[in-house]
């Protein structure tokens, strides 16, 4: 009668471990490419958001949103005057367009993060998203409501305010970026969040802390004033155009004199601009 011979206790265990070690090997490569593939799609949104914003512009004599939803103020917040204004054009679009894949958990009850602020959405008024515009945008100037031509939101000067998007360097001027809340008004001697995990929101004040989120590996993706959809690095945040009156040599970046040692430690390893 013929036999057939069996693996050993011993063979399969070999087997088993040789498994167990590829799969040790390979599972950071996979993880790898799985952020990289991310990335894509996010950057891929945001060009999608800056077709929508040019169609806007086009629409509306080369201008911004002026803050305002129906000429006021009025039970608006939150940025509803970009998300109410964006959202017939984004009706042909998938609710995934608002969320960079690498964040697509709201915020839970009570606004504090289950974990690394980086991941997380916003959640506002039934909108979930992981992008937030550049306040600085607005067209302040063509505000209807009394006393809205003074600032944005509160923040001011009014004149720092880009109105459009048809300005010179362009392509330095951030629109619409990766962020943790719905809209921002970054300043030079904004400080940079003190732990990599995610700041306290301090609304007109650091807010460069909204946009400075470790969403791609040291990066957060962004579209440009010329419609231009890039990467940027986080400590290069400091070096970019947000308003008229920014100083993209300001004290955060090498031209301003900033060393390693001023930056937070988890911010240290990263690339200086």
């Amino acid at each position: 009668m013929k036999r057939f011979k069996a693996f050993t206790l011993i063979e399969l265990l070999v087997v088993i471990a040789i498994i167990a070690l590829l799969l040790a090997i390979l599972m950071p490569a996979l993880q790898r490419v799985k952020k990289q593939a991310r990335a894509v799609t996010c950057l891929a949104n945001l060009g999608q958001w800056g077709l929508m914003f040019s169609m806007y512009c086009d629409e509306n004599d080369g201008n911004f949103f002026t803050g305002e939803v129906n000429g006021t103020r009025s039970g608006v917040g939150s940025g509803e005057f970009w998300r109410e204004t964006m959202r017939p054009l984004t009706k042909d679009y998938t609710e995934k367009l608002w969320l960079c894949p690498q964040a697509v958990k709201p915020l839970p009850a009570g606004g504090i993060p289950q974990g690394d602020w980086s991941y997380t959405a916003w959640q506002v008024a039934g909108d979930i998203g992981s992008y937030g515009l550049n306040g600085w945008m607005l067209n302040i100037a063509a505000s209807r409501q009394s006393g809205n031509r003074n600032n944005g939101w509160g923040r001011t000067p009014a004149e720092w305010h880009w109105g459009t998007p048809h300005v010179k360097g362009s392509n330095n001027v951030p629109v619409f970026t990766g962020s943790w809340w719905v809209d921002s008004w970054p300043r030079e001697n904004d400080q940079p969040p003190s732990t990599g995990a995610g700041p306290a929101d301090t609304p007109n004040s650091n807010e460069m802390n909204r946009v400075c989120v470790d969403r791609h590996d040291s990066f957060v993706n962004a579209v440009f004033a010329d419609w231009s959809v890039r990467k940027i690095g986080l400590k290069e945040l400091w070096t970019l155009k947000w308003s008229r009156g920014y100083n993209i040599a300001g004290p955060w970046t090498l031209a301003g004199g900033v060393s390693q040692d001023n930056w937070p430690e988890w911010m240290r390893h990263y690339k200086d601009y």
